[in-house]
């Protein structure tokens, strides 16, 4: 079933993935942050420089974010230019298409907020949530490098998160998590 609705309640920071139309009719795959704030109707995310994403979302005013618990995704969305023929990911639980509206930007235009409005949602998959501390550990690693490269962030405590964030992996991720990992460390020096 559809509907122009977020698939789930959302609070906080959730994180999510991405997917843009770039000028090559390709999905560019990446990260989101979604804001949840006092105004829970009111979702919103940044865009950190000048990415792939923004550009997108300046070009199309759209995008589909997913919510995926595949650690892999995660990490490539994160950390590599990934771009798939269609939107959706096969390891999607539920997507959301979004319009999208620049609400203003910050830090000399270093980062730029938007307000995502839902227009068509779906649920692909119920699961019975699990709580595995390997798979938080590759998403946090995934947001330290993801910032490694902003200046308003200092680069010595976002590496002793990551290497944290292995170290919590090794000792309690599955297979799917390690794999991940290795796909990280590949990825980020």
């Amino acid at each position: 079933m559809t509907e122009s609705d977020w698939p789930l309640e959302l609070s906080g920071v959730t994180e999510s993935i991405i997917t843009t139309l770039g000028p090559n009719d390709r999905w560019n795959v990446a990260v989101l942050g979604l804001f949840a704030g006092g105004d829970e109707a009111v979702i919103t995310a940044r865009t950190w420089g000048r990415t792939r994403t923004r550009h997108n979302l300046h070009e199309r005013a759209e995008g589909y974010v997913q919510f995926t618990r595949d650690p892999v995704d995660f990490v490539e969305a994160a950390c590599s230019i990934r771009e798939e023929e269609t939107p959706i990911l096969d390891s999607a639980d539920a997507w959301v298409r979004v319009a999208v509206e620049s609400i203003g930007t910050g830090n000399e235009g270093h980062w730029e907020e938007w307000v995502l409005t839902p227009v068509e949602s779906a649920i692909e998959q119920r699961v019975v949530p699990t709580t595995n501390r390997g798979y938080y550990a590759i998403i946090e690693a995934t947001v330290a490098a993801s910032r490694l490269d902003v200046p308003e962030y200092d680069t010595d405590k976002l590496r002793a998160r990551i290497d944290r964030a292995g170290t919590v992996v090794d000792r309690c991720g599955g297979k799917r998590e390690r794999a991940a990992w290795e796909r990280f460390e590949e990825l980020v020096e």
